[in-house]
């Protein structure tokens, strides 16, 4: 997601509805098993990469909401202790915000919104102290952004 997401359309929103299902499932059952996560991360990954392959404009839409409610979420855990009463609202606040972005800047969103969501992946991922973290997410962003534009441009230029 962080270097090729633009280019893989499909996989990016696939990607997408795989971390949203992890992390919906903790919200929408108490103590969910392993087995649960992971059935709902891959059944809302598939739904994601059909999205993606057959109706492209829902899939650029789904894959915003999802995109920005996770990401409006880690946000927010970032900076507020007690988030966890205004998770489904800030959820789709930042879904809104994500969707609308996403379908009227297509290409230049989705470049940002794979960068952040992989740069906050691997981030998650990882063990660091605060400002480490903050280092590598921004080391990371910017890393997947020039990556994803310079393809971009490559791939605009006349041969």
């Amino acid at each position: 997601m962080l270097l090729f997401g633009r280019k893989l359309f499909w996989l990016c929103v696939a990607a997408i509805g795989f971390a949203a299902g992890v992390t919906l499932a903790s919200h929408l059952v108490n103590e969910p098993t392993p087995l649960l996560q992971l059935t709902f991360a891959i059944l809302l990954g598939f739904i994601g990469a059909l999205l993606a392959l057959f109706l492209q404009k829902l899939a650029i839409g789904l894959a915003g909401f999802l995109a920005g409610g996770r990401l409006a979420v880690g946000l927010v855990a970032t900076f507020m202790a007690q988030y966890a009463s205004y998770y489904w609202l800030t959820f789709i606040i930042g879904g809104l915000i994500g969707a609308i972005l996403l379908l009227m800047l297509f290409d230049w969103a989705l470049i940002f919104i794979s960068s952040l969501i992989g740069a906050h992946l691997i981030t998650s991922a990882i063990t660091l102290p605060p400002t480490g973290a903050v280092l590598l997410f921004t080391a990371l962003l910017l890393l997947g952004v020039l990556i994803q534009t310079a393809s971009m441009r490559r791939t605009r230029l006349p041969a």
